[in-house]
């Protein structure tokens, strides 16, 4: 065989396979054109209801693991708290205060523990406890203001220490930094997010000042973040005083008064659990809404 002919053989061969090619270019195109939109749209419908449906069902599952772990509390575990720890508790609690005294002293602790670091979850207890959801609530609220404020005003003796620490934590200042922008009701809305979302609130009265935000923002913002916390707390110590009255007298709760108490304290569960996630996905979107006032 010569070498023209090799030669020739060659250019067939790349001219058969560039016409594969082609064909297979052609076939490709052909398949994409028949691509429905109505199709695509259909299937893109379909599994975003699949998505929303399973959701569902987590959500349902979540509410009955509730139910069932409430269920058991009350059933068996709070039973013996209650004589080992609660009822000897509020007997000397009863027997040593008065109301006008025990108020005073939830009224300090609610208004004192978060200035110096303090949890004030315990004191809203005995404040539903004792108090109930009226003066209970009126109580935490009014302590909670000065709670709120002490820290904020003191946060100035720290304010440059304040600010170096949140410049060493971009990540997470980037959130408080948020707060800081916008007009009142921007800042208002801010503050009640970060109240409501899972960042350790008694951290952030002393980092509110280095973020620039206003008091009264700040001050109101912080009280209606408060507001399902207080709610969640009261509701807990009325159960707590309800649990611990039918165990001193000897006598277990009725059906209605179980079934109350535990899709009660579902509900607050759930009810904790919904704006809590509700605050981090709307500080999420508040922080993006804000990154290009921060650069």
């Amino acid at each position: 065989m010569t070498y023209e002919e090799i030669v020739d053989r060659r250019e067939v061969v790349s001219e058969m396979i560039v016409g594969i090619e082609d064909d297979e270019k052609a076939r490709g195109d052909y398949v994409k054109l028949r691509h429905c939109p109505e199709e695509e749209a259909e299937a893109e419908a379909k599994g975003i209801g699949i998505g929303w449906l399973w959701y569902w069902v987590r959500l349902v599952l979540l509410f009955m693991c509730l139910v069932l772990l409430a269920g058991v509390f009350i059933k068996w575990v709070g039973p013996f708290l209650m004589d080992k720890e609660v009822i000897p508790m509020i007997n000397w609690e009863t027997k040593t205060f008065s109301p006008p005294v025990l108020a005073i002293l939830v009224f300090a602790s609610v208004a004192l523990f978060p200035t110096i670091l303090l949890p004030s979850s315990p004191s809203m207890w005995v404040a539903g406890m004792t108090f109930g959801y009226g003066y209970g609530f009126l109580l935490i609220i009014s302590a909670a203001a000065i709670g709120i404020s002490l820290p904020y005003f003191i946060s100035y003796l720290f304010f440059h220490k304040i600010q170096g620490w949140l410049e060493k934590y971009p990540k997470r200042a980037s959130i408080l930094r948020s707060a800081g922008e916008g007009n009142w009701f921007h800042q208002f809305r801010a503050v009640t997010l970060i109240r409501v979302s899972p960042f350790p609130y008694i951290i952030y009265n002393y980092c509110a000042v280095a973020t620039n935000v206003k008091y009264g923002p700040y001050l109101f913002g912080s009280l209606a973040g408060m507001v399902p916390e207080t709610f969640v707390a009261l509701y807990t110590g009325i159960l707590i005083r309800t649990l611990a009255d039918a165990s001193h007298e000897h006598h277990g709760l009725s059906a209605p008064q179980i079934i109350f108490s535990v899709v009660g304290f579902a509900l607050a569960v759930a009810t904790t659990i919904f704006f809590t996630v509700y605050a981090k996905k709307q500080l999420k979107e508040l922080q993006k809404e804000d990154e290009p006032l921060l650069q």
